[in-house]
């Protein structure tokens, strides 16, 4: 019987998905979870004016290829022009894209070992070879990364600020100085998906033209749009230009089109919602320390709490949560792995969550021993 004929980079790759979602795992254990705190979603949900604007849109019709409107209306928004904006199906669909434009195999690339996922995962795809620094005491480290690309000779650096899993962030400031000892011919990808969470002074003040930069941001986090994937990236025009040669051109819909520009004008529900995830940030420090466990500083929609042991430990403790109908993740890579991750969520869920954690801890605990 005849066989398709694979790529050998595709035949050597393991068919899996960086993530196992929690509609995987509700099936696998066959109960809907009580809380879904796991994933990053915004369960404050989008702005009323987004919902009706995707309820109003005409759905049969393509979406305008161009994304023109919200294209011009991003470039508005950040005082750029509307040649510095590409829209794509969510940062992860963006970041597939410039994988694609950058990276053929044997390629190197830098990133940070414990760092989001999807990004490897593209980069693995298309054959490039990932090279990894550790964290610098839980924050990401601009110059450790510079070092290793200058090294490796890097073509594409990953920087996520703030940053997914720990909740850390660095100032803008920062980063903009550390780009002095970025490499010629590499290409820092600063992903700023949870940006609008963050202090004042977080976003990199990055002039949109410059080539050395290209920063990522969403809809998915504060926004609440997660579902509709919606993400944009910032770069010099020429490399924007760059992505009409791979991506789908279609691949936006119509009714995610029009439920980010009302979004994006809707500042009130912006600021409601930056409200509630700093309550609920909170609210789960103070979870984490009635069980003698300590919360990480955040500057996005979760936090992620240091269980005190390794990484074994903290399995143990996510299992047992999970088990109770709690979703929730945590790092993967070790020393962060000691934490598990705990997203934002409406007061019953951290109700139920603070219910489960002891519960949680005391089966972990026991399994140790």
């Amino acid at each position: 019987m005849t066989e398709p004929r694979y790529t050998p980079l595709a035949q050597s790759l393991p068919a899996t998905v960086p993530f196992v979602g929690p509609e995987t795992q509700e099936r696998q254990r066959g109960a809907p979870f009580v809380a879904r705190l796991g994933a990053n979603e915004s369960v404050f949900g989008p702005s009323p004016r987004a919902i009706a604007a995707m309820a109003d849109t005409g759905i049969w019709m393509y979406g305008d290829p161009e994304n023109h409107d919200l294209r011009n209306a991003l470039a508005d928004h950040h005082g750029v022009t509307p040649e510095n904006i590409v829209v794509g199906e969510g940062i992860d669909g963006l970041l597939g894209y410039l994988v694609r434009l950058m990276v053929g195999p044997g390629d190197a690339v830098v990133t940070s070992d414990g760092a989001y996922p999807t990004f490897s995962y593209h980069v693995a795809g298309f054959g490039g070879t990932l090279h990894k620094v550790p964290y610098r005491d839980d924050h990401e480290d601009p110059m450790a990364l510079f070092a290793k690309a200058a090294e490796v000779d890097a073509k594409l650096v990953y920087l996520a600020n703030p940053d997914n899993p720990m909740g850390s962030w660095l100032s803008g400031a920062n980063i903009l100085s550390a780009l002095d000892n970025l490499p010629d011919g590499c290409l820092l990808v600063l992903d700023e998906a949870y940006v609008e969470c963050a202090p004042e002074g977080t976003a990199a003040p990055v002039a949109a033209d410059d080539p050395r930069v290209i920063r990522m941001r969403t809809f998915s986090k504060v926004y609440g749009m997660a579902g509709a994937r919606v993400g944009y990236a910032i770069a010099a025009p020429g490399l924007i230009l760059a992505f009409n040669k791979v991506r789908n051109h279609f691949g936006m819909n119509r009714a995610a089109q029009a439920g980010a520009l009302a979004a994006l004008q809707d500042y009130d529900w912006l600021e409601h919602v930056q409200s509630r995830i700093a309550n609920a940030r909170e609210q789960i420090g103070r979870i984490a320390r009635a069980n003698g466990l300590t919360p990480l500083p955040s500057a996005t929609n979760f936090v992620a709490i240091d269980c005190g042991q390794d990484g074994a430990f903290a399995k143990a403790v996510l299992d047992a949560l999970v088990a109770q109908g709690i979703f929730v993740r945590m790092p993967f890579a070790a020393p962060q792995n000691r934490c598990i991750r705990v997203s934002c969520g409406e007061t019953s869920d951290l109700e139920a969550f603070a219910a489960a954690l002891p519960v949680a801890l005391a089966a972990a605990k026991a399994q140790a021993e």
